[in-house]
């Protein structure tokens, strides 16, 4: 892959360190943590307003402390109910002392009604285990609202990945399917006390990963093994599988690299996308507040707009095209139509300058970027995003994914309405392969240094380029 030709790096931009992942992109990971240290102040509040008749500033002021002493919270779903009864215990021990020796200290312990402080003592702890019991019952329920499990592959069937596999194995909660293992030794070579699948060797593991719609690639190969790891990684490039290493290893051209855990075992991330646990439900957040807002104030010019297609030539309003989305898979962008043709087959031909296909409307809307308006409802339906790399037909796209390594790296996101490219002189037709490398090279800045701060300097950006931009036709 090469190097990025930006003048002004998404890193430095943000310049901020890019927080490392804590492996809690599980809807019941985020719950773990989020629920012992709620139970302790709903318990609080709840007993304040039965006691005082109202919420006192020292009882906020409490509820706040051991909300922060608490969060986040203990993983129990795996636990046994004796083993989950006993950490609770155990952990209360030690935050109620703490709690109590710091407000005897101070006096500030006098603030307090004491029955509600020996009530709230002895009720905070039942709560959380009460809290804990229902999320363990509804377990099962909210993985199935998750969607399917992710399958994963592990190269490398020793001692390392096999440990792994048993994770895997033992931890129903991990949302992780494993569909076996790749290795190119032979099979009595391969030693395990545990019947595993074998699937391949490793010169198949890019048609082995596409065949079997795998999503999760674990590398648990010897760092002697350097050669052969950047010769399976150049293959890879070709997919949209999240790639982590098993053990730690350290590569030098990262996307979203951090460590991380899988069911308790140590992994590096290689390739991963910027949008998982809290930065995912951020981004999707601002999509649909943003999108929404948009809609709401353009919508008069929307209408205006298709009147104006369709009185000025024959066909549709809107032109629909099938790109690459999220994952390689295929979506149905919106655009209004500019051109007297759809092209939408194996072979496009992208706009130039002074296009005979391009109506005189379609040249206003395609220089001022209003054209890509009804793309607001593609980000709506969760196909698209307002900043992402944009996307391209899936024409030019299985021809390019042969000529540039790393290209599909581009689809860990979804495609967006503006990118860190366009804003980068990188906006309009790609002529050669060179210009297309560059349009590549801050798509993958952009995952690899992704922040709110990022989009939103993208969309500023975006609308002064709009005004004088003359590069799109």
């Amino acid at each position: 892959m090469s190097k990025t030709h930006a003048t002004l790096s998404a890193a430095a931009l943000n310049k901020q360190p890019v927080p490392a992942s804590l492996g809690r992109d599980n809807l019941l990971s985020l719950l773990e943590s989020i629920i012992g240290p709620a139970a302790f102040v709903f318990s609080l509040w709840a007993l304040a307003y039965h006691f005082e008749g109202e919420l006192p500033p020292p009882y906020l002021i409490l509820s706040t402390l051991v909300f922060a002493l608490t969060f986040p919270g203990q993983a129990r779903l795996q636990s046994s109910l004796m083993a989950v009864v006993i950490d609770v215990a155990v952990n209360w021990a030690g935050i109620a002392g703490l709690l109590l020796i710091t407000g005897i200290a101070t006096g500030y312990i006098k603030e307090f009604s004491k029955l509600a402080v020996t009530t709230w003592l002895w009720v905070a702890p039942l709560t959380e285990l009460a809290a804990c019991l229902v999320l363990r019952s509804s377990a099962p329920l909210l993985l199935k609202l998750q969607g399917p499990r992710q399958r994963a592959i592990i190269v490398g069937m020793n001692e390392q990945g096999m440990a792994l596999a048993s994770k895997i194995k033992e931890s129903p909660y991990a949302r992780i399917e494993l569909a076996g293992f790749v290795d190119s030794r032979s099979a009595e070579r391969l030693t395990s006390p545990i019947p595993q699948k074998l699937l391949g060797k490793l010169g198949d593991l890019a048609a082995l990963v596409k065949a079997n719609r795998i999503q999760l690639i674990y590398l648990s190969l010897p760092m002697a093994s350097q050669p052969r790891i950047l010769q399976v990684l150049d293959e890879l490039k070709d997919t949209t599988a999240s790639i982590y290493f098993v053990p730690d290893m350290f590569v030098t051209d990262l996307i979203q690299g951090h460590p991380g855990s899988v069911c308790g075992m140590p992994v590096i991330s290689v390739c991963e996308t910027p949008f998982k646990g809290t930065d995912g439900f951020l981004k999707r957040i601002s999509d649909l507040v943003l999108s929404a807002l948009i809609l709401a104030l353009v919508f008069p010019l929307l209408f205006i707009i298709a009147v104006a297609v369709k009185m000025g030539s024959p066909g549709p309003i809107i032109f629909k095209q099938r790109r690459y989305g999220l994952d390689g898979q295929e979506i149905l962008v919106y655009k209004f139509r500019s051109m007297t043709v759809t092209e939408d087959g194996g072979a496009i031909q992208q706009a130039q300058k002074n296009d005979l296909r391009i109506t005189p409307l379609g040249a206003v809307l395609r220089r001022t970027s209003l054209d890509e308006l009804p793309q607001f409802i593609n980000v709506l339906q969760g196909r698209m995003s307002i900043v992402g790399p944009r996307p391209h037909a899936v024409a030019h796209n299985e021809l390019y994914r042969k000529l540039i390594k790393g290209y599909m790296v581009r689809h860990k996101v979804k495609p967006g309405i503006t990118g860190w490219a366009q804003v980068n002189g990188y906006r309009g037709e790609t002529a050669t392969l060179d210009k297309m490398q560059g349009r590549i090279d801050f798509d993958l800045d952009y995952l690899r240094n992704w922040s709110l701060r990022l989009d939103i300097h993208i969309i500023l950006k975006t609308i002064r380029l709009v005004l004088k931009d003359q590069k799109a036709y």
